[in-house]
């Protein structure tokens, strides 16, 4: 695993995590990396410093966790009002929300038509996908993160 600083056109910073540096640019090849500020699909690596932890430093950040009972420090914390504002809505939309995967514009439109009853839900659309429903007066928004995978 690699951990990257990353900024997207307009400077906004953020880190995560690839499995390797191909990982990181295959993904970036294929325009599956956005800023988690903006949304923009401009996302490059930033200057960064190395952190590098020798063996023994991580048995004892681990070693005083346990004999404290604290929880091991996060690998990412919100960093300012924007991310702890996209972290809220992301927390309430998965505990308000269906998620339904690929099948969101057919749950959306089926709703609409009054083919399903209405409930809140979310989840993936092509762009194209999301075209025509806009068109037909489907309402839908985007939302400013990418979903967790929970359907296969």
């Amino acid at each position: 695993m690699i951990q990257y600083t990353l900024k997207c056109e307009k400077d906004h910073r953020s880190e995560s995590w690839f499995q390797s540096a191909a990982a990181f640019d295959a993904l970036a090849r294929a325009g599956h990396l956005s800023c988690p500020v903006c949304g923009s699909g401009e996302v490059s690596k930033a200057l960064m410093a190395p952190r590098v932890l020798k063996g023994g430093d991580r048995a004892q950040v681990a070693e005083g966790a346990a004999r404290t009972g604290e929880a091991l420090p996060a690998l990412s914390a919100p960093e300012g009002q924007a991310e702890e504002a996209l972290a809220a809505l992301r927390k309430k939309v998965e505990e308000n929300a269906d998620y339904v995967g690929t099948r969101f514009a057919q749950e959306a439109r089926a709703m609409h038509l009054g083919d399903a009853p209405e409930r809140a839900i979310y989840g993936e659309a092509r762009l194209d996908q999301a075209k025509e429903l806009i068109e037909d007066g489907v309402p839908l928004m985007p939302l400013p993160f990418r979903p967790k995978q929970k359907l296969s």
